[in-house]
């Protein structure tokens, strides 16, 4: 059963990427509106959000049903991690206080 915990955990990365993907795609000028959709930066997101809709599919079967929405939670640090990392946005005292009550909330339920 752990495997398929690291399996939610690392797809929650990877769909946290997806977003900040899609965000970086929306922040740039296009030639076109079709270009604001066909471009690497939207169809790789896309494509990692299937792969990520098929592995926790996949992970729910071999999962207790509660733990999803508990690691699902950490997309949000992830964002806010990726979108400091990359995108290199500063982050709010009120984000990083809701992210570490997700954590805390995260860290509670689980011991």
């Amino acid at each position: 059963m752990n495997i398929y915990l690291l399996v939610l955990f690392v797809a929650t990365f990877f769909s946290a990427g997806s977003q900040v993907l899609l965000k970086q795609s929306a922040r740039m000028e296009h030639k076109s509106w079709i270009y604001e959709y066909l471009n690497w930066r939207v169809i790789t997101a896309y494509a990692i959000s299937f792969g990520v809709l098929f592995s926790t599919t996949y992970a729910y079967t071999k999962v207790d049903m509660r733990y999803g929405p508990v690691i699902d939670t950490f997309t949000y640090v992830f964002v806010m991690l990726l979108s400091y990392l990359l995108l290199k946005e500063k982050f709010t005292k009120g984000q990083l206080i809701g992210n570490l009550i997700i954590i805390a909330g995260v860290l509670i339920y689980t011991i």
